[in-house]
């Protein structure tokens, strides 16, 4: 049996599009993608993104629920670093009690690591182009001058209260977990409850780009963990290696259990899925320049652009590792993802700026992948 196959949809907006846009067609991907056999859909969380409308995934997941039977839903990921355990428990729980036993809560460290300027955990791991056993792994790119940015720290002082500072991540697992699980105590006798909350029937899952806290904390507490090739395809081993390194059996999980994200753009044919393609390094370009996604551009735009080598740099890693063509094309890709990382499932996130092309090419990956 094939591993299965997962969404992960950050609302974009699309050039000429709105909110309101990218929502509806969001609700309708979602239909879709169980019609098609996905076994889940996830969507992610951003901030000041002017191209992505998936600021709050506990709201957008109970849209989802209303209109979708039974493909399992979560977030990829809420972002720890700016929100307490109990407004994280709360909101889940809330959605949970409406829906029951769909919901996975998928959490990340939300840049900590990249502001914070944590060391990779594997120093050696070589920073240059290379394949291993087929699979590009692309020089690394660093955040850090963006994270530095004054932008940056006009966003950092939004998402938190003034004064406030981010809990470690195993400090906001254990108190998640133990509201979860409920009652909460102080151990001096007072307690508390999470309503809505408390019995949640949620899965915790991590999320990380390398092989730091994220991984680490997963394999060590025996979560499950999605290592985002899309997001840092230079760290996508260093992240597997963390987690299995790390791992610890605990009562839910007995063996590493992973998952692996990848962009992905099918169509009938390789010239045509290229086509498609086109605007990704445009709207790549708008992330790493500092300012978020721009609204998805359009083929003549992407086509239109005149690109310098800067810019090609820039957006290099994520480029070369899009996994785009026929459906054979791209499950082949995908094949030599799975079997040298491992994965237990894949996680695919696409982008078009034609919704009847986006949702054409999770059905034509479906149907070649899964049936």
């Amino acid at each position: 049996m094939p591993v299965p196959l997962n969404v992960l949809d950050l609302a974009p907006l699309v050039a000429g599009g709105d909110v309101r846009d990218a929502l509806t067609r969001t609700l309708d991907l979602a239909r879709r993608a169980e019609q098609f056999g996905y076994h889940r859909y996830w969507v992610a969380e951003h901030h000041f993104t002017p191209g992505v409308a998936g600021a709050q995934p506990a709201l957008l997941l109970g849209q989802i629920a209303a209109v979708t039977d039974h493909i399992r839903l979560g977030s990829g990921a809420v972002q720890t670093g700016f929100q307490t355990a109990l407004s994280i428990v709360e909101q889940f729980g809330l959605i949970d009690a409406l829906y029951p036993g769909r919901f996975d809560l998928g959490l990340g460290r939300s840049g900590q690591a990249a502001r914070s300027g944590e060391r990779t955990f594997f120093p050696e791991t070589p920073d240059e182009e290379r394949v291993v056993d087929g699979l590009l792994i692309p020089k690394h790119f660093s955040w850090a001058p963006i994270f530095a940015s004054q932008r940056s720290q006009l966003i950092g002082s939004l998402l938190q209260q003034p004064g406030a500072q981010s809990q470690p991540l195993g400090e906001i697992l254990d108190q998640i977990e133990a509201l979860l699980a409920g009652p909460y105590g102080d151990g001096e006798g007072n307690e508390v409850r999470a309503v809505p909350g408390e019995g949640a029937d949620l899965t915790i899952w991590l999320l990380g780009s390398s092989g730091g806290e994220s991984a680490r904390t997963a394999g060590a507490r025996g979560l499950p963990f999605v290592a985002n090739y899309h997001v840092a395809p230079a760290k996508i081993l260093e992240a597997v290696r963390a987690y299995r390194e790390s791992f610890v059996p605990s009562a839910s999980l007995r063996e590493p259990y992973l998952m692996v994200s990848a962009d992905v753009l099918v169509a009938e044919d390789d010239v045509t899925a290229r086509r498609l393609a086109a605007p990704y390094a445009l709207w790549v370009r708008s992330i790493r320049s500092g300012l978020g996604a721009v609204p998805f551009p359009s083929i003549e735009e992407a086509e239109a652009y005149e690109w310098t080598d800067t810019d090609r740099e820039l957006v290099a890693d994520r480029v070369s590792t899009q996994f785009v063509g026929s459906p054979q094309t791209v499950a082949e890709g995908l094949e030599t993802l799975r079997r040298v990382t491992g994965a237990d499932e894949l996680l695919i996130t696409t982008i078009a700026h034609s919704h009847a092309d986006r949702v054409r090419s999770y059905e034509l990956l479906a149907k070649e992948w899964l049936i």
